[in-house]
């Protein structure tokens, strides 16, 4: 496949693999896009690496785009848990320094 659909192909897949996730994310469209592009660049390497299967072979293969979308879903939930870590811990650091000021 050429770089054009592999950019197509992450694009798809990253905005499914968004849709596919539940809860409120942070990042915006192009950062869900670059996930998806990684992702499926990533799935199909880390496919062909443990299962010897060659999931690579055309654009309209669904092996292709499940591998894709499943590799974009694990990035997004990796991304997904790093933010709300950070999000909680800072909301926490927050309430702790108003509550200190009112009294």
């Amino acid at each position: 496949m050429g770089i054009i659909a592999w950019i197509v192909l992450g694009l798809v897949a990253g905005l499914l693999a968004n849709m596919l996730i539940p809860g409120r994310r942070s990042q915006d469209l192009i950062v869900t896009c670059v996930i998806g592009i990684l992702g499926a660049l990533g799935g199909g390497w880390l496919a062909t690496q443990l299962f010897h299967v060659h999931t690579l072979h055309g654009f309209f293969n669904l092996s292709t785009w499940l591998t894709a979308i499943v590799g974009a879903a694990i990035l997004l939930l990796i991304l997904h848990l790093f933010t709300t870590r950070r999000s909680t811990s800072r909301g926490r650091r927050t309430s702790r320094r108003t509550g200190w000021a009112h009294r």
